[in-house]
């Protein structure tokens, strides 16, 4: 068994679609990055990709790589699947958790826990995710942006 985290955090801007999970959350702002900007699936990734030993998202999908510009996170979690599937490794668990002052989101985890065991090849039942907000504290808190954190198993 083997363990690992994964952290993500991205700048909310106008002219951007909110994508969650896989999920287009309707919202006045999105967020700011050289791919969709979904935090949630670049925490889940850097958390699968660390307790299989095999470095970050930056090393695997470079954001000064053209060929990621734009490009569905759920994308690069297919292939990061495919990497832990090559390296022997399965998912026993993951569970992540969104830290946003807004919107409401618990509407969307149902699809969004769809989205990612799809993804990944494996049960909804293996994924959890929370939504949290930080009272009004820090850049989350005030509306500058949206973090996610995730912790994952692999077997």
């Amino acid at each position: 068994m083997r363990i690992g985290t994964g952290y993500d955090v991205h700048k909310l801007t106008e002219n951007r679609k909110l994508i969650l999970g896989g999920v287009e959350i309707p919202y006045e702002k999105g967020l700011l990055g050289h791919s969709d900007a979904d935090v949630l699936i670049h925490a889940i990734m850097d958390a699968i990709l660390g307790a299989a030993a095999l470095g970050d998202i930056g090393k695997h999908f470079p954001d000064n790589d053209d060929r990621y510009k734009g490009i569905s996170s759920m994308l690069l979690l297919k292939e990061v699947a495919k990497k832990i599937d090559n390296a022997g490794y399965q998912i026993g668990n993951i569970d992540s958790t969104i830290i946003a002052q807004k919107p409401k989101l618990a509407l969307y985890i149902p699809a969004m826990k769809e989205n990612i065991a799809y993804a990944l090849g494996i049960d909804p039942g293996l994924i959890n995710i929370k939504a949290t907000t930080e009272e009004g504290l820090g850049f989350t808190g005030e509306g500058l942006g949206i973090a996610s954190q995730a912790i994952c198993l692999l077997l």
